[in-house]
């Protein structure tokens, strides 16, 4: 199991080169922090929205399958799973419900009014489509607040994890560093160490990758010595392991001193002595048509999204 190919977590995708690739960082760093953002006190339809956008780009700008394929499949999955548990789980509300209008309409009892007589049959009409409890079978029990919060674990939690992993997988690691400490130069008034933070969040990045290779490189030693874990029971199943995330954790700790030397050498003792252009930064026409398309994607969110309260 190669874990870099089937599960490419914060890696950038290198070739081939999309238009999402082609966008400055800045923008699609807005653009991320607005799928992100945009999400809290929305309705379900634009929840559900979010995460079709999200296909939409994927499969428009081209991305090769073998990619986004098994990824996508797996967190969709993953999705699904959370929205049929959320759904028939207890809606956490103790109360017995009851229909607000009594069965037998003659048990209403209104003033022997001309208006009343012809308003209620009218009320009667409206109310009659509207249930409460969506499905109901056996221990199986689906209501509409259990419907609506599986909605909301299932959309949020795809939406935040692919939506980020889609922006590092077309922007590089230098590219994000030169976009936020680009956003984050108002900050640098109020003695905020920008560059340091930014610096932090490169190496962070380039992290990643070792991180996969180093788990990788563990279970396949762990594969290679055929152990029984029948024979090795429990206890002895979970001492395996424990010796196998004492190993990884001293390989990382070993990398990142070995990262840490490395800078030192090349005379990275501080980012204000040792300064680094990371990328050039030009807005470009595409990048002017995503930003209002930004504007029309937040109008959209404005007028059509708020949650009905």
């Amino acid at each position: 199991m190669d874990l870099l190919k089937s599960l490419p977590l914060g890696l950038y995708l290198e070739q081939p080169q999309t238009w999402l690739h082609k966008l400055d960082p800045r923008v699609k760093f807005i653009w991320l922090m607005s799928f992100l953002t945009s999400y809290s006190f929305a309705n379900n339809f634009w929840r559900i929205l979010l995460v079709a956008l999200l296909i939409i780009f994927t499969v428009v700008a081209k991305i090769p399958r073998r990619v986004w394929q098994q990824q996508m499949g797996w967190l969709l999955t993953l999705s699904f799973f959370v929205l049929a548990i959320g759904a028939i789980s207890p809606d956490a509300l103790g109360v017995e419900y009851q229909p607000r209008l009594p069965a037998n309409p003659q048990v209403l009892t209104q003033p022997a009014n001309a208006n009343n007589l012809s308003k209620a049959p009218k009320e009667l009409k409206s109310s009659k489509g509207y249930s409460y409890v969506l499905f109901n079978k056996g221990p199986v029990k689906v209501t509409r607040r259990s419907l609506d919060l599986a909605v909301r674990l299932s959309t949020i939690l795809f939406t935040v994890i692919y939506s980020t992993n889609l922006y590092l997988l077309t922007t590089a690691p230098e590219e994000i560093t030169a976009g936020i400490e680009s956003l984050m130069q108002p900050l640098r008034r109020f003695k905020i160490p920008v560059t340091e933070i930014t610096l932090t969040l490169t190496l962070s990045l380039r992290f990643i990758p070792l991180v996969l290779e180093e788990v990788q490189n563990l279970i396949r030693s762990v594969m290679t010595r055929a152990i029984n874990w029948k024979k090795l029971g429990l206890k002895g199943g979970v001492k395996v392991w424990m010796i196998v995330a004492e190993r990884l954790l001293e390989n990382l700790l070993l990398r990142a001193s070995q990262m840490a030397s490395a800078m030192t050498v090349r005379g990275f003792t501080s980012p204000n002595e040792h300064r680094v252009p990371w990328h050039d930064l030009r807005l470009k026409s595409w990048d002017w048509l995503a930003i209002a398309t930004l504007t029309l994607f937040w109008g959209i969110r404005v007028v059509f999204g708020n949650e009905i309260s």
